[in-house]
């Protein structure tokens, strides 16, 4: 085949490489020249990112070296973190001096307050905090490990968690056994533990058990499993074990070649988890501040992030020519102790305005204040097209008071003639011309609308709260008052569709997060009730939904059993003639 043909000439081409190696990448030798002449490379959809055609399986019978170097974006929100502490506090912060086992950051974990935080601000991984409970680090490499398909279908979270809260003993059928899965109460949740169960518990010797790791890895794409599960049994058998331990391993073991994490692996992923907290809980302002400019990235949008600041108490100021730079920043220059800096929204929020034009205008404002719209344009070389960006995302409003008018004005921009190109006669104002019609304040709706469609955010009231100003919403259940429902309570509630995830280890299942003015709710959609209302589920922008409250300690979800899309009502509140029914609302 033509793939086949491209492999080979491949091939003979590496052949041909002396065997030194000289080129450097982050510090590791990976090849004499450019990886371009090794493996095809292409374009990603993102700019400036390019990936490796080839699948890691075909590399490896070639017998070409393959890094994974995890360019993760935490790594880079971390960074911008540290930066503005640093430059905010005069201090020197670094990733190696941030207090280890800090007790007020595994309090917030334990809330599943981890919107943001590495690794585990997914739904499963915040229902997750609660039931575990991490009070070390140790706890963490375990969390990252355990809420994955590997170990959530070889049925070891439930066990664990049972042992964990000491309602299910905690035994071992051979001391052998007890040295590899002491560290985690008896079950195999880390690849090595399979791997050294083999080696222990049913006689594997170390390239057996590397044939086992291999068939792992691949069993879901290729098979190859099925060879291993009769010895593996038997080996068991014959030292002793029990038939369903040996069963029960083996099926473990199929869990994990769906995807399970090696240790050291998930040991590295805890310390960024573990540092993202921390910034979390104790700098908030530099997490969310350095989360926003290194979007995209994780689960959240800046806009559930901007919410989820604000609810923890940090205070948003929006988009301002006057003030804002083109990244997001701190509003106050010099630190107050014990009060967190307001964060200034930075001008790569508006749609459509090129990054040239914002540092352009960063630059202009940072020399002196603008005195009006045409003073901005001028000196900041804004085009007509940008200025009416800036105008439709509000960020004109200290130059001309609401969006409305700041359209007007950008509008009748007087740009002086170029004084080379001047014929007689001309007059070449450099003066900006005043403006004197005053156009009407936009709606609050209207504010809104605009806000979401040019900013995708707002921080003026929210959708709900400008919503239930009309009909009768007394039986709705918000977010706040949740907390004080009981399990098994029949509940009505509403909200923006902020975000829905189906697993693929969930049979079909979805988990959505709705969103009203006092905070989020988390709801769990069966595959029948997906079916009944499947439109309304996933393409409604607001939905009303009857359901029953699940409660386990701190973890809340609302089982649906009706979902209606409310979504008109979201939509109406762009037209002047709004007049919605009480009858919408039941």
């Amino acid at each position: 085949s033509k793939v086949t043909r491209q492999m080979l000439f491949f091939v003979n081409q590496i052949q041909r490489f002396p065997r030194h190696l000289s080129q450097h990448v982050g510090g590791f030798v990976i090849s004499e020249g450019p990886l371009a002449q090794l493996v095809p490379v292409e374009n990603a959809s993102m700019p400036d990112r390019t990936v490796i055609q080839w699948d890691k399986e075909d590399l490896e019978a070639l017998g070409l070296l393959k890094v994974d170097v995890l360019a993760l974006g935490m790594l880079t929100a971390i960074r911008k973190s540290l930066s503005l502490i640093n430059q905010y506090r005069g201090s020197g912060l670094t990733v190696q001096d941030i207090p280890p086992e800090d007790s007020l950051t595994y309090q917030m974990l334990q809330r599943g307050d981890s919107v943001g935080v590495f690794q585990v601000e997914s739904r499963a991984q915040m229902a997750m905090l609660p039931r575990l409970k991490p009070q070390s680090f140790y706890d963490l490499v375990i969390e990252v490990a355990i809420v994955r398909p590997g170990p959530i279908q070889g049925d070891m979270v439930h066990p664990y968690l049972r042992r964990r809260q000491g309602l299910e003993p905690v035994e071992y059928p051979s001391q052998e056994v007890k040295k590899v899965l002491e560290r985690t109460l008896g079950i195999p949740i880390f690849q090595e533990q399979v791997i050294e169960l083999a080696m222990v518990a049913a006689g594997f010797n170390a390239g057996e058990a590397d044939q086992l790791r291999r068939a792992m890895a691949a069993w879901k794409r290729r098979g190859g499993l099925e060879k291993f599960e009769k010895k593996l049994i038997d080996g068991m058998t014959r030292l002793g074990h029990d038939i369903n331990f040996a069963t029960r391993v083996f099926n473990q073991i199929k869990g994990f070649g769906e995807y399970g994490f090696p240790e050291s692996h998930a040991a590295s992923f805890a310390l960024l988890v573990y540092i993202s907290a921390w910034l979390k809980r104790h700098e908030p302002s530099a997490f969310y501040c350095g989360l926003l400019n290194s979007l995209p990235m994780g689960f959240y949008s800046h806009s559930q992030l901007i919410q989820d600041a604000r609810r923890h108490q940090i205070i948003i100021k929006p988009i301002d020519v006057q003030h804002s730079q083109w990244d997001h920043t701190f509003e106050e220059r010099k630190a107050i102790p014990g009060v967190q800096p307001s964060i200034r929204l930075g001008m790569r929020l508006i749609k459509g305005l090129d990054r040239t034009s914002g540092l352009r205008i960063e630059e202009a404002s940072n020399k002196r204040s603008f005195e009006n719209i045409d003073d901005l344009a001028v000196r900041a070389e804004i085009s007509d097209q940008n200025m009416r960006f800036l105008a439709r995302a509000d960020a004109l409003k200290s130059l001309s008071g609401n969006r409305h008018q700041a359209h007007w004005d950008v509008a009748g921009i007087n740009r002086p003639l170029p004084i080379a190109n001047a014929l007689p006669g001309d007059t070449i104002n450099l003066t900006p011309s005043s403006k004197n019609v005053m156009r009407p304040r936009p709606t609050p709706e209207k504010n809104l609308i605009s806000d979401y469609r040019y900013t995708g955010f707002t921080l003026g009231p929210h959708p709900m709260s400008l919503i239930k100003r009309n009909g009768n919403w007394s039986r709705y259940t918000t977010a706040k008052k949740l907390t004080e429902s009981r399990s098994g309570q029949f509940i009505r509630i509403a909200g923006l569709v902020t975000g829905r995830q189906r697993p693929s280890t969930a049979s079909g299942v979805i988990f959505m997060t709705i969103e009203d003015e006092t905070g989020n709710i988390n709801v769990v959609i069966w595959t029948g009730i997906l079916k009944k209302f499947r439109s309304a589920v996933l393409q409604g922008q607001l939905l009303k939904i009857k359901g029953v409250v699940e409660k386990e300690g701190a973890v809340i979800h609302v089982v649906a059993g009706h979902i209606d899309d409310a979504s008109h009502l979201f939509t109406n509140m762009t037209h002047d003639d709004v007049n919605l029914k009480s009858r919408d609302f039941h």
